[in-house]
Order: C-alpha cells, then structure tokens, then sequence
C-alpha cells in the first residue's frame, strides 16, 4: 500500500500553469493589440497631420500664385491705352482665373479623398502631379492672355452656353463709341480719340524737316514720304510707284477700267470720286470756289488755284530747255515740244501733225469748212472764236498788249511777243537740220519746208504750188489784176508791197 503514490494534485497543477500561461498569453496579446492600435493610431495621426501640411503648402502656393497673377494683372491695367480691349482682357483673364480656381478647389477635394482612400504613398505621387499640373497652367496662363490680347473682342462669359462651352450661335457682341459733337460712332476707343481731334482742331505730331503739323500720327508717316521720296506701293501691271496706297489703287482702275462712280444726273460712270463730283457741278450750274481778288467763280478748286496765278504773276513751271516759265503746266509741255519737235496729235483727214491739242482741234474745222462764229460789223465768218475776237478789235481799234521796252501797242498778244525778241535778240525757235534760229514759230516752219521740199500752197488759176501763203498770195493778183498798194504822191498803183517801196524812192531822190 505503501509504494502508491498519488498522482491528481500535480495535474491540477498543470492544469493551472496551463490556464495562467493562457491568461498571460491572452494579456500579452490584448497588450499587443493596443501597442499596435496606439501605433496604427500614432501612424493615422502622422498621416493626417503629413496631408494637412501637403494641403496648406499647396493652398500658400496657390496664394501665392494669385498674388502675383493679381500684381501682373494690375501691371497689365497701368500700360493698357485701348480701354475697350483693357475692359474684355481683364473680364476674360478673370473669367479664367475664377474657372482656375473652382477646378484647383475641385482638384483639391478629389485629392483629400483619394488620400483618405488610398494612403501616405498615393498622396505623395499625386502632390507631383498637381504641382506638374500648376507648372502646365502657368504656362497656359502667358498663351491664353496673349491670345486674348490678340482678340479684344471676345466676351468669354456672356458667349458661354450653361455647359461653359462657347454658343457659336450667339451673335459676337459689338460695342459702339459715340461723338457726342457729330454723332458719329466708332468701333474702337482709340479711333474716337483721334476723331475727336479734328474738333478741337489738335495736330500733336509734326513733321522735323517743314514744320507741318498732323492730326493722326500716321498721316505724319505718309506726309514723310514726300520727303524721302519713298513710294513703297508697286503696279504689278505696269510697274509704276506710288507713295500711298489709295493711289495705287485709283492707278489700278486704269488697267481694269472699273468706273465705280455713276453721275445721279446722267449715269455716266468716273473713274475717280472727285472726277463725278466736279462733272455734277456741270449739271447743277455750283460753283463753289470763289477768287477773293474779282469774284469769279470756279467749279473746280484747281481752276481757281490756276486763276490765281493770273493775280500773283506766279510761273511755277520753268522749261528744262531754255529756262522760260509758265504759269499752267499744260502750257510748260505744249511749249517743250517746240524744243523736241514731238507731234503727237495727227489729223484723221490729212494726216497733218500738230504738238498741241487745241490746234489740231482748230485744224479739224478747215476740213468740215464750218465758220459758226461771224462779226457783226462786216459779216465775215471765222471757225474759231478767238479768231473772231482778234478780228474785232481791228474795227473797234484796240491795242491791249504794250510792249514794255518801247510802250508800242499792239492788237495781238502773239504780235507783242514777236515784237519783244528784236529788243532782246531772243531766237528761241531752231531748225533742226541746218541749225538756224528764228525769232518766229511761223518763220521756222516756213524755212523747214526749204529742207522737205513741201509746197503746200497750190494757185487755184494755174496750179503753181508755192512754199509761203504770203507767195501765193501775191501769184494770185497776176491772175486777178489786184493791185492793193496805192503810192500816196502819184497815185501809182501796184501788186507787191516790195514794188511800192521801190517807187517811192524815185520820190524822195533816194538810190537803192
């Protein structure tokens, strides 16, 4: 009995170790766990506060950013000198700006969300994509201003459909400047500014080299042109210059033969606006422009500048050949041909040449033999009536042309010219085959046709041709037995004005 031992109380004993070990684990565990929740709360906390600094760092930079976007705007403000196109930048850059930061406040909220789903490391690629991102819209901030500078007149938030796209179906608004003196209205600011200086009559900008004042600073840099000899506008046609645009365009109608101007009176078409503004007035009888020195009156601004001349003595147009001036341009080229021979006015009927228009026109009327204009003294007719005019003077016995060397009067200007060159010695007419000088045009005519042979002068009697009118004049009493000359002691009568002459010296005893 003595060798049994009792076993059951040491395995209680085990049985209670087992189930302490059990409690110590279960402590231990329920001590890990909370270490582990301080630490996974330590971590949150940390997590927290690391995205609170990512946002506020992110809300300074945007400040920031705002700050100077507000600086550049202002900048922009003090140099603007169009305050219609400074008015619809800043409401578009401010259109923008305020888009900017309803997306960057929308792009901040989607980032704390993800961050709260996602973690530390999602949060830390997604700071270098914003950042990434600002970088891209800085960038887009220089373009789409300059684009808007370039664009005054777009109104980006009243063109915008409520999906804040742009409505291409509404109408671009146009806003109007109005002269508040003449009602007239303009599209843009500066324009009316400029406007409003031809009533105050302000001509800021003048010219360095004559002193002339302008309005509009580019009407100085056209009048400089005259200056420089600048003509920057070619004819691709013909070649031409011009030194303002306006007249190479006038120029180009000459090639396409565009008349863009009808008379409102007869529907005859001009070629220049001004052209139809001076034909008009021969419709309404206006004659606008007046000579404050007698009073007469001009349908054309030009004409009176001509007429005035008269007044002033004023020849503005002197001969490159032998320095005589003229008071009319027209005179100065007609005068020139004289030198040049040209002839650029040909007869249709007989072929004849003539240097100057007026006396081709002259010339036309031998060949219709048409004398409308007739003197009411002796009825003889004339074709011209200046012809005419010259002719009466010889019943009312007028001289109107003294010569200023001698005070001798004559009844024709021509005959006072001619007149004047024997006290001057002038021979302005030369020949251009033998050299010699003539003081008369009509005397170098006469001498060329020694050169051509022509005799253009036929007797209607005998058909001698002759190369003077004044030759066959005189052939032509040998036929007719005129003797126009009378001897005033003898009473002799004779043919040739030479003849009398030689007869008058048997008279006065003189010998030839």
């Amino acid at each position: 009995m003595s060798s049994l031992s009792y076993s059951p109380p040491a395995k209680e004993e085990e049985v209670c170790w087992t189930e302490k070990e059990a409690l110590v684990k279960e402590e231990e565990e329920e001590e890990d766990v909370t270490i582990q929740k301080q630490v996974e709360g330590e971590a949150v906390t940390v997590k927290e506060e690391e995205k609170d600094v990512t946002v506020k760092e992110e809300e300074d930079a945007f400040r920031v950013k705002e700050e100077e976007d507000v600086t550049v705007k202002e900048e922009e403000d003090a140099f603007r000198v169009k305050e219609e196109e400074d008015v619809t930048v800043k409401a578009e850059e401010d259109a923008v700006f305020g888009m900017k930061e309803e997306e960057k406040e929308e792009m901040t909220i989607t980032v704390k969300e993800e961050e709260d789903v996602f973690g530390v490391k999602e949060e830390g690629e997604i700071t270098v994509t914003l950042e990434e991102e600002e970088e891209e819209q800085k960038t887009g901030d220089l373009i789409n201003t300059s684009k808007y500078r370039e664009r005054p007149d777009s109104h980006s938030d009243r063109r915008k459909s409520p999906s804040g796209e742009p409505d291409p179906e509404s109408p671009k608004p146009t806003r109007q400047h109005h002269c508040f003196q003449c009602n007239m209205s303009f599209k843009w600011l500066w324009k009316l500014k400029e406007h409003k200086m031809t009533h105050t009559e302000e001509k800021p900008y003048q010219c360095s080299q004559c002193g002339k004042s302008f309005t509009l600073f580019g009407s100085l840099n056209k009048h400089k042109r005259i200056h420089t000899g600048e003509k920057p506008y070619h004819c691709s046609q013909c070649g031409n210059s011009f030194r303002w645009l306006g007249s190479l365009n006038k120029h180009k109608r000459i090639h396409t033969g565009e008349k863009p101007y009808p008379c409102s009176h007869c529907g005859k078409k001009f070629r220049l606006l001004d052209t139809v503004k001076e034909h008009e007035r021969t419709h309404t009888g206006e004659k606008p422009f007046h000579c404050s020195q007698c009073g007469n009156s001009f349908t054309q601004l030009g004409n009176l500048n001509k007429h005035k001349r008269i007044h002033s003595g004023e020849k503005p147009y002197p001969c490159s050949h032998c320095g005589k001036n003229f008071r009319l341009l027209d005179n100065l080229k007609e005068h020139e041909r004289t030198h040049t021979g040209e002839k650029r006015y040909h007869c249709s009927q007989c072929g004849k040449d003539f240097a100057q228009l007026g006396n081709l026109k002259k010339h036309e009327i031998i060949h219709s033999r048409e004398k409308p204009y007739h003197c009411s003294y002796c009825g003889k007719r004339f074709t011209q009536l200046g012809s005419l005019n010259k002719h009466k003077r010889i019943h009312s016995g007028e001289k109107p042309y003294p010569c200023s060397h001698c005070g001798k009067n004559f009844r024709l200007l021509d005959n006072l010219k001619e007149h004047e060159r024997t006290h001057t010695g002038e021979k302005p007419y030369h020949c251009s085959q033998c050299g010699k000088d003539f003081t008369k045009l009509g005397n170098l005519k006469e001498h060329e046709r020694i050169h051509s042979g022509e005799t253009p002068y036929h007797c209607s009697h005998c058909g001698k041709s002759f190369i003077q009118l004044g030759n066959l004049s005189k052939h032509e009493r040998i036929h007719s037995g005129e003797k126009p000359y009378h001897c005033s002691q003898c009473g002799k009568t004779f043919t040739q004005l030479g003849n009398l002459n030689k007869h008058k010296r048997i008279h006065s005893g003189e010998k030839s």
